[in-house]
């Protein structure tokens, strides 16, 4: 895309269901299947975990006996050649089935675009994103020689350039990112990869939003890197991708004058039956609903998960656990799950439908938040090893001192940690990694294990009593 069709969003003509719906016949991900390894590389927005972490929660609830493995390739700053360095040192002996490779944020470069001296013209453009396709160029050639991992690029999510708020405007940095995105969806047709595209998605969401309230941004405050709720778009992107829209948690519906079952999907509906109070019955779903974190958990960004529902049909489209009885008595009813109370709808509500992801003190929901509660633990250890791999190629790469584990490399970091701040963050991390690597790796196949003997959905009585 050049400037032109960047106008043309602004305008409106593109509209984020049209960017996320026409392939531009690439070839998209299929869904992950049992046992997969799936690896993310990436900068600081993948190193951040969230919407990798998103992602297998939903595996984790929808598909609860599809066990995969979803792990976090990313280090903060990388660019392609970094990533490309990090092959065969970390991402590959991860063993992944799949690789999904994302960059173009870092490589776009940032403070060269305020440079009043040397100005980001049309050809400097041209040499920032012809480096960024050489590095790719041997990632490529490098994946090339692994014919048996599937391979997904996946585009940077956007720089913000229209956001109305202070700071780090960098004008032109979008423009630059768009060139690289479109090296990348050329090379994945090229390759036969599959390729899915955040950038466009996301500016889309970005320039509509913006339209009602200037303040707007699925990034933060820095323009560059989402908080939660943008990770859960991204998530979103990606599992649209995978044609996995407009799969329910459960769809069900009852006649309860007749103690009919008229529809069950993803589920199972048996012994119906009218009580004095008014209609009880078993529910078995085959999947949990995903749940919702009420926490801002990116550092330095206010987003929460939830601010993300009302621009992206996350609810409509991956979390409908949809319940309707037709059939009752004019009134209001009692629902109660496994003799719990969890709320009250009148019948024409219910006769309406009721999507019981949205209500969160049911005991589905309830068991889908120690999933999540699970897998945040897990991640906070994966991060660890994220930070180990940044003292590695960010630090000691340079120094010839790559995976060295003689006291040369302990003493060349203890001497420059007062004066390296990303450095001394990452110190403990890395020792801690460096000495007790198995046993944080057996933690985190502890959590995972507890996950998949957890995540099965349960037999619910549910019951409609009328008050």
């Amino acid at each position: 895309m050049k400037k032109s069709v960047f106008m043309i969003l602004a305008g409106g003509i593109f509209t984020f269901s049209t960017l996320t719906n026409n392939s531009y016949g690439q070839s998209k991900p299929a869904p992950f299947k049992a046992a997969e390894r799936v690896v993310f590389a990436g900068n600081s927005i993948t190193e951040a975990g969230f919407y990798e972490t998103y992602i297998w929660l939903y595996y984790m609830t929808h598909f609860p006996d599809r066990r995969i493995s979803v792990l976090n390739g990313g280090v903060g700053g990388d660019v392609a050649e970094q990533i490309y360095r990090r092959l065969p040192g970390d991402l590959l002996p991860k063993n992944p089935t799949t690789l999904v490779v994302s960059f173009g944020m870092n490589d776009s470069k940032y403070f060269e675009y305020n440079d009043s001296l040397h100005p980001v013209t049309e050809e400097k453009r041209k040499a920032i994103v012809q480096e960024s396709y050489n590095s790719y160029l041997k990632i490529q050639d490098t994946l090339r020689a692994h014919p048996a991992i599937h391979k997904i690029i996946m585009s940077s999510s956007p720089y913000d350039e229209t956001v109305k708020q202070e700071g780090s405007l960098f004008k032109g940095k979008w423009k630059t990112m768009d060139e690289i995105v479109s090296f990348q969806k050329k090379a994945a047709k090229d390759q036969g990869w599959d390729y899915v595209d955040l950038f466009h998605p996301m500016t889309a969401i970005n320039l509509k939003e913006q339209k009602k309230n200037p303040a707007y941004t699925s990034t933060g405050p820095d323009r560059i890197h989402p908080g939660s709720a943008g990770h859960l778009i991204m998530a979103y992107i990606f599992l649209k991708s995978q044609r996995l829209a407009g799969k329910p948690v459960a769809d069900f519906a009852i006649k309860a004058d007749k103690r009919l079952v008229a529809k069950q999907q993803n589920c199972q509906i048996n012994t119906v039956k009218s009580t004095k109070e008014g209609l009880s019955f078993q529910y078995q779903a085959k999947s949990l609903p995903f749940p919702l974190d009420s926490v801002a958990r990116v550092w330095g960004n206010q987003q929460i998960e939830t601010e993300a529902l009302p621009v992206i049909p996350f609810m409509k489209e991956f979390n409908q656990e949809n319940m309707q009885v037709t059939g009752l008595q004019p009134g209001n009813y009692l629902l109660k799950i496994d003799g719990q109370q969890i709320a009250e709808f009148s019948a024409a509500a219910l006769k309406a439908g009721i999507n019981l992801a949205s209500l969160h003190n049911t005991p589905q929901y309830q068991q889908s938040l120690k999933i999540m509660d699970l897998n945040a633990k897990r991640k906070d250890i994966e991060a660890k090893f994220r930070n180990y791999y940044w003292v590695q190629y960010d630090f000691l790469y340079d120094k010839g001192l790559l995976f060295n584990n003689t006291q040369v490399a302990e003493d060349t970091i203890k001497a420059n940690l007062e004066k390296n701040g990303w450095l001394k963050v990452k110190y403990d991390d890395y020792t801690a990694v460096r000495t007790q690597r198995q046993a944080l790796k057996n933690q985190m196949k502890a959590y995972v294990d507890e996950i998949y003997s957890i995540n099965k959905p349960k037999s619910r009585l549910i019951e409609l009593i009328k008050q």
